[in-house]
């Protein structure tokens, strides 16, 4: 690792006295002068995959301090110090961790953040090399990124991105913001400095574990109104929905779970579904990972609150009540369930031939399959329209057996429904051998108790307002 023709016979060996080469790199190193210096660094650069990890861990403090040499006024030795360091940092991948958590205990962090901030090593070629450098530690060093944090490493990162227009560049200063976003307080400096844009452009380019890294970090900044309003505006939509239809599977969920947070923002529904996003939520429902159905679920839950998309979800259902397999029929019928509740999806639901469907699944379909479905008629049995669907398709004689079943939850769905349609003026005769079954009148005494606290709550509601010193 020295300068000498021995030096370079000895590096070409099979086996080279490691030791003795590092004694040559430590005498190059106390040289004065610079180009030897150089050489010797770059040596040990060149070399770096294959010196034994006992000699980089004793390189690391020599290398460390050349990055505050003074009398180098074209900071050569800096430069290929922090290159040296970089290429340390990164061996064997994560394994690498090592390395460059105990740089960071030499101080690298602090040294290559006052290089990037000092005035005069503004030259794009030295700038990146400091930037590389960091990316390497915060990549392959998680445990260093609080360091960074508290040395107001994503200030200095924010201030060069609104500096450097090369791409290459960027993609590194990108890299490090996104590892830093993995730190609480961090996100809080992205939404107060103007940092959002750049967050949003990290989740755009880069490496795929980067990306992931700020869409989490979106979807945490995203939970506030202004902060969602920064995001729309730096463009966060198409890149959520590009990430969710090109990413893996961890992407999906991560961009899923985002755009979600953004459209809970009624303002932010038709951007997000114009985007594309309906038939990315219909993959992730139809998917193995349930923690993929549940966001799928609660996002068409907020997405259906307008009534054209609500028509799209649920074409979009009863296409996987015909196709799917059996969890995602499942899910399908919970997202039904979940939407009967609102008064413009209930004749969106009936008109999307969703009950002739869900009635065909109950007479084949197993225990759990009718358990999981009955509680999705007994949500749409509420309303008139849909009471008269379901009667048309038979499934009032369905509903009746079930007061039977040895299944709890079947029997108390059914009774459930069958009140409902008792209710109905129109279907009162077609139950009426069901009113006198014990499962109905319990079912039955049990929802009068329920409503009568509800309109207990009200009562008592009105008489504080009526009696609020403010309102007299």
């Amino acid at each position: 690792m020295g300068s000498s023709e021995t030096q370079t016979s000895s590096s070409d060996s099979q086996n080279p006295d490691w030791e003795t080469e590092f004694t040559r790199f430590e005498q190059a190193i106390s040289s004065n002068l610079s180009p030897i210096r150089v050489r010797s660094i770059l040596k040990l650069s060149d070399l770096a995959n294959q010196v034994p990890e006992s000699i980089l861990s004793r390189a690391i403090p020599i290398l460390a301090s050349l990055l505050h040499v003074s009398d180098d006024p074209n900071r050569s030795v800096q430069a290929a110090a922090a290159h040296c360091l970089k290429r340390i940092a990164c061996r064997g991948g994560e394994e690498g961790g090592g390395f460059a958590v105990e740089m960071g205990r030499c101080g690298v962090i602090a040294s290559l953040l006052g290089l990037l901030f000092d005035a005069n090593t503004n030259g794009n070629a030295l700038r990146k090399i400091w930037v590389k450098c960091l990316w390497s530690l915060v990549t392959f060093g998680s445990s260093i990124r609080i360091g960074l944090a508290r040395l107001g490493g994503l200030e200095i990162m924010i201030r060069e991105l609104n500096t450097w227009e090369d791409d290459s560049s960027r993609w590194y200063l990108l890299e490090i913001l996104s590892a830093l976003t993995t730190i609480r307080e961090s996100r809080r400096v992205l939404a107060h400095t103007g940092g959002l844009k750049f967050l949003v452009e990290a989740a755009k380019v880069g490496n795929l574990a980067s990306r992931e890294r700020a869409c989490h970090a979106i979807g945490l900044i995203g939970v506030t109104r202004r902060a969602r309003r920064m995001l729309v505006e730096a463009g966060v939509i198409q890149v959520l929905v590009d990430l969710f239809r090109d990413g893996d599977d961890k992407a999906k969920l991560l961009a899923g779970n985002a755009l979600g947070i953004i459209s809970a923002q009624t303002e932010y529904i038709r951007p997000v579904t114009e985007a594309g996003s309906i038939p990315l939520y219909v993959e992730l429902l139809s998917g193995r990972d349930p923690m993929g159905k549940d966001i799928a679920e609660d996002v068409f839950c907020i997405l259906a609150v307008a009534e054209g998309n609500a028509v799209s979800i649920a074409e979009q259902l009863v296409r996987i009540l015909r196709e799917g397999d059996n969890e995602a029929k499942f899910a399908a019928s919970d997202v039904l369930w979940d939407l009967a509740g609102y008064r413009h999806s209930v004749s969106v639901i009936r008109d999307s031939g969703a009950i002739p469907l869900l009635i065909e699944l109950v007479r084949d379909g197993s225990l759990e399959f009718r358990e999981r479905i009955s509680g999705a008629i007994s949500q749409l049995s509420y309303n008139e329209n849909d009471r008269e669907a379901f009667s048309d398709s038979g499934m009032i004689p369905i509903l009746i057996e079930w007061l039977g079943d040895e299944s709890e939850e079947l029997r108390d769905n059914a009774a459930e429904a069958l009140i409902n349609f008792s209710e109905d003026q129109e279907h009162y005769g077609r139950v009426r051998e069901a009113i006198g079954h014990p499962v109905f009148q319990s079912m039955q005494s049990r929802l009068a108790r329920i409503r009568a606290s509800h309109e207990l709550v009200r009562s008592m509601r009105r008489v504080t307002i009526q009696h609020h010193p403010d309102f007299l």
